[in-house]
């Protein structure tokens, strides 16, 4: 019985993954001010999503990874509809 189930679950697990895969929803974010006079860890945050200036617009996938680090740096982005 405990490997049917297990057997199950591991089914269902993997079928999840596969659907979730290609329904990643993107965001696009935009640089809006400048991260001279910032700490260090948010310089490292805006670079680590990809800008390179300010107002460049980029589009990432909204992970949780990504809406973390835009929650870190949201007085320096903002989401552009």
């Amino acid at each position: 019985m405990q490997q049917l189930l297990l057997v199950n679950v591991v089914f269902q697990w993997t079928k999840c993954l596969t659907v979730n895969k290609n329904k990643m929803a993107t965001i696009k974010i935009k640089q809006v001010r400048s991260t001279i006079k910032r700490p260090a860890r948010q310089k490292a945050t805006i670079k680590a999503l990809g800008f390179s200036r300010l107002n460049q617009v980029i589009e990432k996938e909204a992970t949780p990874q990504i809406l973390g680090m835009i929650k870190k740096v949201e007085h320096l982005v903002e989401v552009v509809e």
